[in-house]
């Protein structure tokens, strides 16, 4: 599957949200770098670059980018691509689209259930929110899934192991609670999610659950979207990836 790089989407974004962010600058305060001779033009420069960015064209761009599912590989992430490769040539930058083959499994089939003491199975997808006109458009989404998980099919105890960290399981030993064997369920959250299904196969789990817990996310503070940008407050799933990351062990 080919993958149009889109790296300079990233730095244009920054760099006018950077921009439009700075204060004007006072004629009486040293301008490090310039001598006083130089300081005036370079100020006069750096006004002029200020009223280049329009606040309404970033809001209509990232409405326009994100209007419709847009992951490697689909439609409209090439229909972005195209946008994003036009724009650049219109600003006159020399710019094309340069496409890789890349790694992107996505499931056949999934299923989450609950065997003992009474029966539970997960939906594994979210429902239409009114608020977001973008979230009944199933067709076109991935799945719900960890990419990069093993295939397997397995039936186990559960097994609470907190953020499923290295301490969590000392913890756990100390306890006299094993998870040898077990499936595993961890918050989410305190460290990169794919060091979480590694630390836990390392003592033994045969399966890890991630969810996020109302305490570190949303709604405990009665708080959630659309107000602020956390969960809502119904079934919501992650479309992550479970990768090991050892260069990123504290983000999520």
């Amino acid at each position: 599957m080919q993958r149009p790089t889109l790296a300079l989407l990233i730095i244009f974004s920054f760099l006018n949200s950077a921009v439009a962010g700075l204060q004007e600058p006072t004629a009486d305060v040293p301008l490090y770098g310039f001598s006083s001779q130089h300081a005036q033009t370079e100020r006069e420069r750096e006004s002029k670059f200020r009223v280049i960015p329009n606040a309404q064209k970033q809001r209509d761009y990232m409405q326009l980018l994100s209007a419709r599912p847009h992951h490697v590989g689909s439609p409209y992430d090439k229909q972005n691509a195209e946008w994003i490769l036009a724009r650049f040539k219109e600003w006159g930058l020399d710019a094309k689209i340069e496409s890789f083959k890349v790694l992107f499994p996505t499931p056949k089939r999934r299923l989450l259930e609950l065997v003992a003491p009474t029966h539970f199975s997960a939906k594994l997808q979210e429902p239409a929110l009114p608020e977001d006109p973008t979230s009944n458009q199933r067709d076109e989404q991935l799945p719900t899934y960890n990419a990069y998980s093993r295939d397997g099919d397995v039936t186990a105890p559960l097994v609470y192991v907190n953020y499923g960290l290295p301490d969590d399981y000392e913890r756990l030993q100390r306890l006299g609670v094993s998870v040898q064997g077990a499936i595993v369920i961890a918050r989410y959250g305190n460290s990169w999610r794919g060091i979480k299904p590694k630390v836990a196969a390392e003592h033994g789990a045969v399966g890890c659950i991630i969810y996020s817990d109302p305490k570190d996310d949303g709604y405990f503070g009665a708080t959630f979207f659309p107000r602020v940008g956390s969960r809502p407050q119904c079934d919501e799933n992650h479309r992550i990836s479970r990768a090991d990351r050892p260069d990123r062990p504290r983000s999520g």
